[in-house]
């Protein structure tokens, strides 16, 4: 299964207020990329040495849109709530009195090909031959659930969050000389992503579309198709509530990857479909309710806020994607500090840098580590203004240097 990443944004206009410059030291660190960047009015930018103290700052805590290094808080919270080697479970129930095969939706952003081929093939192990329907039960999110900052466009960065999910809510295919197959071998082609295509010859990987009942549309009939795949008789029929209250679990299937491993993944390839599910699924667990796009603000804001004592920020998604959200660099370095235990999930952007990127519209940001005589320093960039693609590499690359 590929893994789409993101990196996406509209644009917006703000005024920031005047803040004063903080320079330590001031010569020392004065090449190109860091003069560039002090010319700046809306970016703030700070340095730790392994300790925790502050050994450069430009605007440490300037509030700024922080785009995907927002990331970096959905995966604090994630990992201090669910642990590294957590791995998220889905339930399947069997009503043998209508041949009806029940999944009750629990959010886990990696149910992909390989992870649905093993549940039918564990089905039909466990007995099931026959199934006249599918039943699928969203129930953990609300209904027609959107996020702020999530687009309307076919990219796989705009994917919407589903409780019941296949392939990040994306379809890789496909068309050669007017014949459409799928782009993945471990995934079948289903009626629904062929009624996608509307190109000509080549590749395409586009979201399942912004209304929700079509992920779980094509979640459905992957599932029937694995199932057929494995010997189990089906009539392709689906059905969507919730599960019927007299069942009782019939299988439970755990996921193959654990939370450090999708994280892993998440930061490498920023892949905000996963963001988003994450955070919607601590959302539900904590209010016990559907994940609404209301309790996924008041989660976020809450939880660092008592945790980190936080009082000028704001936080809107999991992803990064709302040009509402705020972070500073001073922040951002905080919440390095807290993940330094889980430091091996950054990818490594540079040598001796491990580090995510942010990017939207008129934001460029970075936020990770520089590591040098194995002592791990955190640091932030975060500019809120049209620059240079790799001028925060740049910066990062400079600030290594010294």
């Amino acid at each position: 299964m590929l893994i789409p990443s993101n990196h996406a944004g509209t644009n917006l206009k703000f005024i920031c207020s005047i803040c004063l410059i903080f320079l330590i030291p001031v010569l020392s660190y004065a090449d190109d990329a860091i003069v560039a960047f002090s010319k700046l009015n809306k970016a703030g930018l700070i340095v730790l040495d392994s300790k925790g103290h502050s050994v450069f700052a430009n605007h440490p805590d300037m509030p700024l849109m922080p785009a995907s290094t927002t990331k970096l808080a959905t995966a604090w919270l994630a990992l201090t709530h669910w642990g590294e080697q957590h791995r998220f479970r889905t339930q399947f129930y069997l009503d043998e009195s209508t041949q009806t095969l029940w999944i009750k939706g629990s959010g886990d952003p990696y149910l992909v090909s390989e992870e649905l081929d093993v549940v039918a093939k564990n089905l039909k192990q466990k007995g099931v031959n026959r199934i006249k329907a599918v039943g699928i039960d969203s129930s953990l999110f609300q209904p027609d659930l959107i996020l702020p900052g999530t687009g309307t466009t076919n990219n796989p960065y705009d994917a919407v969050p589903t409780a019941v999910a296949a392939n990040f809510n994306t379809v890789a295919i496909k068309k050669i000389g007017g014949q459409i197959v799928s782009l993945e071998p471990h995934t079948p082609l289903t009626a629904y992503a062929k009624s996608l295509v509307n190109t000509s010859n080549g590749e395409l990987r586009i979201n399942t579309g912004p209304n929700p009942h079509n992920a779980e549309l094509y979640f459905g009939e992957l599932l029937h198709t694995f199932l057929q795949k494995h010997g189990v008789s089906t009539d392709s029929e689906l059905i969507f509530g919730r599960v019927p209250d007299h069942l009782s679990v019939f299988y439970t299937h755990v996921n193959n990857k654990t939370l450090g491993e999708i994280l892993r993944n998440m930061l490498k390839y920023s892949t905000n479909f996963v963001a988003n599910q994450l955070i919607l699924m601590l959302s539900a667990e904590t209010f016990k309710r559907p994940a609404n796009a209301d309790d996924v603000k008041h989660y976020m804001v809450d939880t660092l806020s008592s945790h980190f004592g936080w009082l000028n920020f704001s936080l809107e998604d999991g992803a990064g994607l709302s040009r509402n959200n705020r972070l500073s660099p001073h922040q951002l370095t905080e919440l390095l500090q807290a993940l330094r235990s889980w430091k091996h999930l950054l990818p490594e952007i540079e040598p001796g840098i491990y580090a995510k990127s942010g990017t939207l519209t008129g934001v460029s940001a970075l936020a990770g580590f520089i590591v040098k005589n194995n002592e791990w320093q955190p640091f932030a960039v975060v500019m809120n203004e049209t620059v240079p693609h790799h001028l925060r590499n740049r910066i990062a690359r400079e600030l290594s240097s010294r």
